[in-house]
């Protein structure tokens, strides 16, 4: 069989250039290419960074599924479904709303496919598709099959080098998909890891997981296994790693540059809305304990929960900018659907707008209880344009010169004229443009 593998081009939200949408490619294909079974034809086409062709010559198309691309993965499903063509859909969105996807595809794969993958191949190929495909109990870190990295034409991104340690994480935020019921938290063998990051063949890593320290033993293993190999690495972690200055210290001397950290609000209030276990009390260590280490943080925010009021864009800028926190990755409260906070909304009847292209956390889809729609908007973009004006770029500069070039690079190259480097990598290839930023990245040290 000849299978096509697609990923559905994402809606870019008014701070994003070309450069997010060929930031990696997408890992959970890789990994379908790696588990077809020999003797089918697999190609993955991602329209975020080609074309696709709905003539493409196939006989199954599989298609992964975040929220805010479900309304193209349905209108690329109907086109392939009208040549007689079946389609399975999985990934996140599927796996945490099956019910409402599965109207829209011919099947669909419900958690992990490593079980399931190579039965529907072969199902498809007998004419006898069921209509879901789950099996996930018991599923076992040792059985996350490594993704294709070979398959990967590496000009077309700005990285390649992404390695998933686990699958999920503990917490249960209402916001997060981590919150649905078929959500679970799975830790990969640290062999497989370290698989990987050979495989790639780089010293410069994102670890993709949700929380990169929701195990924090087999966290210190795994780093203690990357000693000697000269790694530069980036990650995303709770505000735990506070309480844990041991891991941190750990976190640094094995090259960590850099981590994402869900910070969220520095209400109090609103974290509690959501169940989110972070208290701002502790915001001001955390960020001392990760800087005097040397280490950049990317905070997470997110604008609309419930105890947020217009004045929360003005002091969370206030406070971000005095502790020269040095990127921001800002969010509009967005009720996923499968989600705890989906279903607290809907029981409300909270929810305004039902168009899914818009779940980007870019668009208010619901009646915030603070202030109005209007001013969530408009403040969401506020803040973007402040955090990252001059002003504040310079106000932001890390006061220890090492980190001051990836500061730079990230804060002008890729969020203030990212639109220039965008064009920039036109004509270069965005992967030379990424080792550019790797080779730099790696002088910190």
């Amino acid at each position: 069989m000849k299978i096509a593998l697609i990923q559905p081009k994402m809606r870019k939200r008014p701070m994003d250039t070309d450069l997010k949408t060929h930031m990696a490619p997408p890992l959970g294909l890789l990994t379908i290419l790696k588990l077809t079974p020999d003797g089918h034809e697999a190609r993955l086409i991602n329209e975020n960074v080609e074309k696709l062709d709905f003539g493409v010559d196939c006989n199954l198309v599989g298609i992964t599924v975040t929220l805010d691309v479900m309304p193209r993965a349905i209108e690329i499903a109907q086109q392939f479904r009208r040549r007689g063509i079946p389609v399975v859909a999985g990934g996140i969105h599927v796996t945490g709303n099956p019910d409402s996807c599965l109207p829209h595809f011919d099947a669909v794969c419900v958690g992990p496919a490593e079980r399931v993958w190579a039965r529907i191949v072969r199902d498809a190929e007998a004419g006898t598709l069921q209509r879901v495909y789950c099996d996930a109990d018991g599923f076992r870190g040792d059985e996350i099959a490594s993704p294709a990295y070979d398959r990967v034409d590496r000009s077309r991104y700005l990285y390649t080098n992404v390695v998933s340690t686990s699958r999920g994480c503990p917490n249960r935020c209402s916001f997060c998909y981590n919150s649905s019921p078929n959500a679970a938290y799975i830790l990969r063998p640290i062999d497989d890891v370290l698989a990987d990051i050979r495989a790639l063949g780089t010293r410069h890593v994102l670890f993709i997981d949700d929380n990169f320290i929701g195990a924090p033993a087999r966290t210190r293993e795994l780093l203690e296994r990357t000693r000697g190999m000269g790694l530069k690495w980036s990650a995303a972690v709770t505000a735990d790693v506070a309480d844990d200055p041991e891991l941190l210290d750990m976190m640094v001397e094995t090259g960590c540059q850099s981590l994402f950290i869900g910070l969220e609000s520095i209400n109090d209030a609103s974290l509690k809305s959501v169940n989110k276990k972070n208290r701002f009390e502790k915001y001001e260590r955390l960020v001392c304990e990760i800087h005097r280490r040397g280490i950049m943080i990317n905070a997470s925010m997110v604008f609309g929960l419930d105890g947020d009021g217009p004045d929360v864009f003005g002091r969370t800028l206030e406070w971000l900018v005095e502790h020269r926190i040095e990127t921001l990755t800002s969010h509009i409260l967005t009720p996923y659907p499968g989600t705890a906070l989906h279903r607290h909304m809907e029981a409300e009847g909270r929810i305004a707008d039902h168009d899914l292209s818009k779940y980007n956390t870019a668009h208010v889809v619901f009646e915030p209880r603070g202030m109005t729609a209007e001013q969530l908007h408009a403040g969401y973009l506020w803040i973007y344009r402040e955090f990252y004006s001059f002003k504040n770029i310079l106000r932001r500069m890390p006061d220890r010169g090492a980190r001051r070039r990836s500061y730079i690079l990230f804060n002008l190259f890729y969020r203030k004229f990212g639109g220039f480097t965008s064009l920039l990598s036109r004509a270069v290839s965005m992967r030379a443009v990424g080792r550019f930023a790797a080779r730099i990245a790696c002088r910190i040290r």
